[in-house]
């Protein structure tokens, strides 16, 4: 790593070892930031390793909790040369923090409309938001606009939220504007697959330090989705924080204990 230039993060990348639908495993992800100065990934387990996202009545089962188990595991035993790997724990309806450990550096909260539904009224629900809150872990919700206002407004207070692609999946950029989402201290935004549009707006209307580069691998290029922020030509200061900067402030609140 060239000591004059600060290191690049991606904040929303894919990385599976059971889910054979995408060609995403650590080794491809490496050939796709190979000469893009990424030094860093925050990795997610494929959605496909956590349920059965075409069952929208999916009943979870031990097979599929053990599922769970090995996909999150193997996340943390990545270890790259050159590439700092930061491990999300997908979590899922059984709610199982007591598998976190200290080196989980987030948590992955996903659905999308027609998918089997996050229980959001089972008590198991709030002692997990609790032991989220207790490790100050961020999370990233992907979710649909209700559930979304719901969570960061009432269930998630104290809990730092990263909404990704802008809104794109989570009801779109200026319904999540409208309901005054975006103006809240706590929840930050990842530029995954999002418009230059968008990314301008967000910039010129709530600043540039809850917003993080990210690129959606393997849905998204990384090298592209790159190349979508310097072709903005934004202040050397903007750009240096969106594009791994922001993402260390947002690292250096987690309590590894």
């Amino acid at each position: 790593m060239n000591p004059d230039f600060p290191p690049i993060i991606d904040a929303h990348a894919h990385c599976g070892v059971l889910d054979k639908s995408w060609p995403q495993s650590c080794e491809d992800y490496e050939r796709h930031i190979d000469g893009t100065g990424i030094h860093g990934v925050a990795f997610f387990s494929p959605v496909y390793e956590i349920y059965d996202r075409y069952d929208a009545h999916f009943a979870d089962t031990p097979a599929w909790q053990a599922r769970r188990r090995q996909s999150n595991t193997h996340l943390l035993s990545l270890n790259p040369a050159g590439l700092s790997v930061f491990p999300y724990f997908f979590i899922w309806n059984d709610f199982a923090v007591e598998q976190l450990t200290p080196g989980h550096r987030g948590i992955k909260w996903h659905r999308h409309p027609g998918e089997p539904k996050y229980h959001y009224d089972d008590p198991r629900c709030l002692a997990a938001l609790d032991e989220i809150r207790r490790r100050r872990l961020p999370v990233v919700l992907e979710e649909e606009l209700e559930h979304t206002v719901r969570f960061i407004g009432g269930l998630a207070q104290g809990i730092r939220v990263i909404i990704p692609h802008l809104g794109g999946l989570n009801g779109g950029f200026r319904a999540i504007s409208a309901a005054g989402l975006w103006d809240l201290d706590h929840v930050w935004a990842d530029t995954a697959l999002a418009s230059r549009a968008e990314i301008r707006e967000y910039l010129q209307r709530y600043g540039h330090r809850r917003l993080m580069f990210g690129s959606d691998f393997p849905f998204g290029e990384p090298a592209e989705e790159l190349h979508k922020i310097r072709s903005l030509n934004l202040d050397d200061q903007v750009e240096t924080a969106i594009l791994g900067g922001n993402f260390k402030r947002l690292q250096a609140a987690v309590d590894h204990r």
